[in-house]
């Protein structure tokens, strides 16, 4: 695969983007930037929201995970399930009632200003650290494979990425995204459907005998009873999917923007059912991709595991130029689908939390004030990826920052769930020192269960983390 190539695929797809931009952007405001005008059709918001769901580094990693842990991811998948069930029948319902642009806005009217403040800016830190890392694995990808060949250093690659993004999103925000996300979706799927190809042909498998080969391999095991206190175990990677879904989709501004463009609840209900249905599915096919590179790599000498596996078999196995342009497609396209929704709903976001446009100025000014924090936060991005190359280094402690950011959301189910599931009222000033000490020790427990408890929590560290935040809310509640 040529470096030409490769340019060539990355112009014409982000010119396809720039041509959904100049169609979706005429006439274009606040009302569409933050809410798509609320006319978004439900189906496209649905299929969307699969790519968005997946991002890069699940691209990557869901295939790579086999080897160790087989089909065990199924079990935090069909908790999903569960998890999005609540989001369609309590959250999707309040968010409308109260007509909300960020879905933060119900905390003020719970609880108070700190607390609404406190839920917005934990947001915030998880999705820039979060997207900073999915975009800096892309990067590196594409600057080992493309730019370093070009002799184009890696901090102009991360400026033409997040410059490439705000080009597409600076006019009209989620309402370009919708769309976007849609068609980022389907190359997504096209490339791992391309991959299965090429990869179960070389194998001797066809359609008929494929999924059979599949669910008969020892690789496919999908459920674990035996150990509860293993990472593993069923019921712990259930319900620890249930809660990874209702904070990370259900009380994600980013994720739930994309819901509030719907035309009315009903809309956006139908979008979150469809859309439960066909990310299970996906995800069963990611896990199957994932058992054919395993084999594959197995019966041909490849030494490449976790991570490096797809990447490894689709660009230096030898099995032709196909499946490594369409692997490079389907890794823009995922990582992009979760990356640009990101930038919108950080504008969205510190526009209306932090800084109040719609109460403290006119609607030319909001424009004007949206468009700087867009720009604001393009730097930002930019200025993470940077740090996580040159500054920080050690992968490990990149890696490491990611599962930080997924701290961030405890708090947020906290005070969550107990505003929603008591009457209590808190003293809000202490809101933010309780949503701090949260995830401090949840850390370290987690970090000494095993010594102390034998157990490991893994996924169900997000449970933890909420609970303690809903402890310390018990504790400071109003008499």
């Amino acid at each position: 695969m040529q470096p030409t190539q490769i340019l060539l695929l990355i112009a014409g797809y982000f010119g396809v983007l720039l041509l959904i931009s100049y169609f979706t952007g005429k006439n274009s405001g606040n009302e569409a930037f933050f809410k798509a005008n609320r006319q978004s059709p439900w189906y496209v918001v649905a299929f969307g929201m699969i790519g968005a769901s997946l991002s890069g580094v699940t691209f990557i990693s869901v295939p790579g995970w086999v080897e160790a842990s087989q089909f065990s991811y199924m079990q935090v998948v069909l908790g999903y399930i569960l998890g999005y069930t609540v989001i369609g029948t309590v959250l999707l319902p309040l968010y409308y009632r109260l007509n909300l642009t960020s879905i933060y806005t119900y905390l003020d009217e719970r609880f108070g200003n700190y607390s609404y403040k406190t839920g917005a800016s934990f947001f915030l830190l998880s999705r820039v650290v979060g997207a900073s890392f999915r975009l800096f694995l892309v990067a590196n990808v594409l600057q080992s494979i493309l730019f370093d060949a070009l002799g184009i250093p890696f901090w102009v690659t991360v400026i033409i990425t997040i410059l490439l993004i705000w080009l597409y999103t600076f006019k009209s925000g989620i309402k370009t995204i919708v769309w976007t996300d849609t068609l980022q979706t389907l190359f997504m799927l096209i490339a791992v459907g391309v991959a299965i190809y090429y990869v179960s042909d070389d194998l001797g498998l066809n359609g008929a005998n494929l999924l059979g080969y599949v669910l008969d391999s020892d690789l496919s095991k999908m459920f674990f009873f035996d150990d509860f206190k293993s990472a593993n175990y069923f019921w712990k990677q259930f319900f620890s999917g249930a809660f990874i879904a209702i904070v990370m989709t259900g009380l994600d501004q980013d994720m739930m923007q994309k819901n509030l463009t719907c035309r009315s609840l009903k809309d956006a209900q139908k979008n979150m059912f469809w859309f439960t249905i066909v990310l299970t599915f996906v995800n069963f096919i990611f896990l199957g991709l994932g058992l054919l590179l395993t084999q594959y790599a197995s019966q041909n000498g490849i030494d490449a595991h976790k991570d490096q596996l797809f990447p490894a078999i689709a660009t230096q196995s030898g099995l032709g130029v196909g499946i490594a342009l369409f692997f490079v497609l389907g890794l823009i396209a995922a990582a992009y689908s979760s990356a640009d929704s990101a930038l919108t709903s950080l504008t969205t976001s510190f526009s209306i939390d932090i800084l109040d446009i719609e109460k403290k100025y006119d609607s030319k000014d909001q424009v004007r004030i949206r468009k700087k924090i867009h720009v604001l936060f393009s730097v930002i991005l930019v200025l993470v990826i940077i740090a996580f190359k040159y500054i920080i280094r050690d992968e490990s402690v990149i890696a490491k920052l990611f599962v930080f950011a997924g701290y961030t959301y405890g708090p947020l189910l906290g005070l969550y769930a107990f505003g929603l599931f008591t009457k209590f009222n808190v003293k809000d000033k202490w809101v933010p020192i309780v949503a701090i000490l949260s995830p401090v020790l949840s850390y370290i427990i987690s970090d000494n269960s095993a010594t102390w408890f034998g157990f490991e929590f893994g996924f169900f560290i997000l449970i933890l983390n909420g609970f303690l935040t809903f402890l310390g809310l018990i504790l400071i509640r109003r008499q």
